[in-house]
């Protein structure tokens, strides 16, 4: 009678514990607003876009910038043009500006104008924080000095040009509380410069970076080998901070954050709303700041300490990137418009158009994000209040686990305790909700995951 009592009560305890620590089950608000936004989306509008670009005959970051039909300078003029034109179907809701820098290098022997063309559209809430998408305007052929020979650069990067502007036509007929940034970068072939650029005139602007997309090579569908993938596109995001400085490492390799970086949660949040607004098609993220020993304008936005992500196709052909255009036995080489597929291409606009929307309508990110619970059977979370958060939600999750999948709602308080949940055992993270449900992106604790930009080391 004695050890029925005494397993009835250790069963009562252990029921007991399995409540207080069972989580509620993840939120899944589809916003009708996001369906909307992601079914304005027109592949032929990029299709007209890209063939443009292509009609220049080369982009090569030194090539012609007098003429008004071939080189560069014709190009980001046409593509200002093209910004104009959609801030007057918004009454002149975007900024259209083209900071500049004359660079030398190892790939510019003489001086040469590097020029990004912007387009602003304010938030109406939040202006100083920013949603950026980007794609590089530049083309080369195989030679990366030849600023001569035709270097169509369809899909490397005429795609992602041609997003950002497909982006910035159906976002403008929006308003959101944050401010996005439209962004056609030059120079990216010739060693990121107009990443650079771009993370400089942030920083000088003062700008709070949320995310940067940036969309390098996303509308090829058929790689060299034959074979087809229309069903998702790669997202590479880096693991740990850039700027994180050695005592931060210290404390991350102990504690953990290792796959929990800003970028790293903002991948995982784009890959949910591929999920939720985007049927038969997700984003695969892959745990690289960007393909093995190649780079993109993301690069030099992380180093300047904000987050950003890579989009790129999720089958690149070889034959068509950075080729000369010519066939070699029966088999074209070159960065041709045929080689594009427009539909493909605009699955992978939509996601970017959702994921700004998404993150513009959210509140930030929470900062100063705690935990507590060594030498405890609960863990505490807690956090600086975030303007325009009606509510918090803790997330936890498995520490080998890819995606967060345990979370409870905190209402409007600044900390939740979890009873029964170990610290030492879960990898913790809070967003903030705002009134009508919009989430932010999940922020782990300490300096490893914090969104605030974090000032560059100096070596």
């Amino acid at each position: 009678m004695r050890i029925a009592v005494i397993l009835v009560g250790l069963s009562l305890a252990g029921l007991l514990a399995a409540a207080s620590h069972a989580a509620e089950p993840a939120p899944r608000t589809v916003h009708p607003l996001l369906r909307t936004i992601a079914g304005e989306v027109r592949p032929e509008e990029m299709r007209t876009t890209i063939a443009k670009l292509v009609g220049f005959g080369t982009r090569h970051t030194m090539s012609d910038t007098v003429s008004d039909t071939r080189g560069i300078g014709a190009a980001r003029r046409w593509v200002a043009s093209r910004f104009t034109e959609i801030s007057r179907g918004c009454g002149g809701c975007l900024q259209i500006e083209t900071p500049e820098e004359t660079v030398t290098g190892n790939r510019v022997p003489t001086p040469t104008r590097i020029v990004n063309v912007l387009a602003i559209q304010r938030g109406t809430g939040d202006p100083n924080r920013v949603i950026i998408i980007a794609g590089h305007l530049d083309s080369r052929v195989a030679d990366v000095m030849d600023a001569t020979s035709d270097a169509p650069g369809a899909d490397d990067d005429g795609s992602g040009t041609a997003a950002v502007i497909e982006a910035a036509r159906v976002l403008s007929r929006h308003k959101f509380a944050a401010t996005l940034v439209y962004a056609v970068l030059s120079g990216e072939e010739q060693g990121l410069l107009g990443g650079k650029l771009l993370a400089q005139y942030a920083s000088d602007n003062n700008w709070q970076v949320e995310a940067d997309l940036n969309n390098d090579i996303i509308g090829n569908t058929k790689g060299a080998n034959g074979v087809t993938e229309t069903s998702y596109v790669r997202v590479f995001s880096e693991g740990t901070r850039s700027t994180e400085t050695p005592e931060e490492a210290t404390r991350r390799r102990y504690n953990g954050g290792e796959i929990d970086s800003p970028s790293r949660n903002l991948a995982r949040f784009i890959s949910g709303l591929a999920e939720d607004y985007l049927d038969g098609f997700r984003a695969r993220m892959i745990y690289r700041t960007d393909r093995f020993g190649r780079g993109g304008d993301q690069v030099p936005v992380l180093a300047a300490g904000y987050p950003a992500v890579r989009l790129t196709e999720a089958i690149e052909n070889y034959t068509r990137e950075h080729q000369d255009v010519r066939m070699v036995n029966g088999v074209q080489h070159g960065d041709v418009l045929e080689a594009v597929d427009f539909q493909y291409l605009a699955k992978v606009t939509r996601l970017n158009a959702v994921a700004m929307a998404a993150l513009a309508l959210a509140p930030a990110p929470p900062s100063s994000v705690k935990i507590e619970g060594a030498v405890s059977l609960d863990t505490t979370v807690s956090w600086a209040p975030v303007p325009g958060a009606a509510s918090y939600r803790v997330w936890w999750r498995d520490t080998t686990a890819p995606y967060w999948t345990e979370s409870r709602n905190a209402g409007a308080a600044a900390s939740l305790k979890l009873p029964n949940v170990n610290i030492d055992d879960w990898f913790f993270g809070v967003t903030a909700v705002s009134a009508d449900g919009y989430e932010s992106p999940v922020v782990f604790p300490g300096p490893a995951g914090s969104f605030t930009r974090a000032t560059p080391p100096t070596h």
